[in-house]
């Protein structure tokens, strides 16, 4: 790609290439790490919070965006843009060396229904070809709108208001906000939250990430956890594909666990988490505020993993590059049309699609 974006494998070819020049990559679906603290906040008390404003990194993506987008909903549903970058500040190096410019590696879109008890995940691959809009840039400029540019490429160019005007132009379905978490969150949240229950139902073993997991029961603190969501190698045909799947695990294992968590038993613990919720998190103006978040936190509380159906939005490879993906238009017509209508994604939706041919090797709880 003219970008210098990383190519990962899909096709069998590219896994074989990737085996022989194995390459560290950045993390993904972290985003869900720092609503898991959300959440985890939000069934606490407001003091624990209330000192934290000057933590949140808020962004006016509204402003950014203009009036050219899809129309908002006004059911009481909600759907939040999910972003992980590639940026590894603070890290030093200890994930990979930093690249000219942050790409949006994570990208999901939560749908939450109108009565607030059910939510819909859509995973978007980084690597999907899409029509990328014209977008303003961070400097004063704009930056060209593009035929076939690989997804995460919007995030490079214009930031998170470049990314959420991408997944708007491709779904037909606004994003009332986003919410966007770093690689030391993560790990430092998992830590804090005490580990995170999963069973895996064979042994994975990936030197690139360096996960080592028997078959069964384990608790993940927050080394391993990262290491879980980096994972790629060992599971599925070796791509991100596969790894998407470990990662909806790991995030269902994670609700489950911020669930337990009550603040009000330990204001210590709940304002540690409060604080790195806070140091986490960048969000839209909307949402870049303690209050904000908490009141986030107790909205989507009530929703349980049983209730919330994590998809990948449909795939095909790419013909013309085995390392890319191309939307499987119909099906994915109907995925996005449903979170348009507040309606539960029909299971028919994903079954062409590349990224639904395998089971996941792990599952949430132990």
């Amino acid at each position: 790609m003219a970008d210098g974006s990383a190519v990962p494998p899909y096709g069998p070819a590219r896994v074989r290439r990737a085996r022989r020049k194995p390459r560290k990559k950045a993390l993904r679906y972290v985003a869900w790490g720092a609503l898991g603290l959300v959440i985890a906040g939000g069934g606490g008390t407001a003091y624990a919070w209330q000192h934290l404003n000057g933590n949140i990194q808020g962004t006016d993506v509204n402003a950014a965006l203009g009036k050219n987008r899809p129309g908002e909903q006004h059911n009481g549903s909600m759907n939040i843009l999910l972003l992980g970058s590639d940026s590894r500040a603070g890290t030093h190096g200890q994930y990979g060396r930093g690249v000219e410019g942050a790409r949006a590696d994570t990208a999901m879109v939560l749908h939450v229904d109108k009565t607030h008890k059910k939510a819909s995940v859509v995973s978007i691959p980084r690597d999907t070809m899409v029509e990328r809009p014209q977008c303003a840039t961070g400097h004063g400029g704009t930056a060209p709108a593009a035929h076939q540019a690989m997804f995460n490429s919007s995030y490079q160019v214009g930031g998170p208001a470049c990314t959420v005007k991408t997944v708007e132009k491709m779904s037909g379905v606004r994003m009332d906000h986003y919410l966007e978490v770093d690689f030391k969150g993560f790990q430092k949240l998992i830590d804090e939250l005490g580990g995170v229950d999963i069973t895996t139902h064979k042994a994975i073993n990936d030197p690139n990430s360096g996960l080592s997991l028997k078959a069964g029961q384990h608790t993940l603190k927050g080394k391993q956890a990262l290491e879980l969501v980096r994972t790629r190698h060992g599971v599925g045909d070796g791509s991100d594909l596969g790894r998407i799947q470990l990662q909806q695990a790991f995030i269902k294992a994670l609700i489950h666990r911020a669930d337990t968590v009550d603040p009000l038993s330990d204001p210590g613990k709940a304002y540690d988490l409060a604080d790195t919720a806070t140091k986490t998190v960048s969000a839209d103006s909307g949402l870049a505020s303690t209050d904000k978040l908490l009141g986030l936190g107790k909205d989507l509380k009530g929703i349980s993993p049983d209730h919330t159906n994590m998809v990948t939005m449909p795939v095909t490879y790419d013909t013309q590059d085995s390392g890319r993906v191309l939307p499987l238009e119909k099906a994915s017509h109907q995925v996005w049309s449903a979170l348009r209508h507040d309606r539960p994604i029909p299971e028919a939706a994903t079954h062409g699609s590349v990224a639904d041919r395998t089971d996941s090797p792990v599952s949430a709880g132990a």
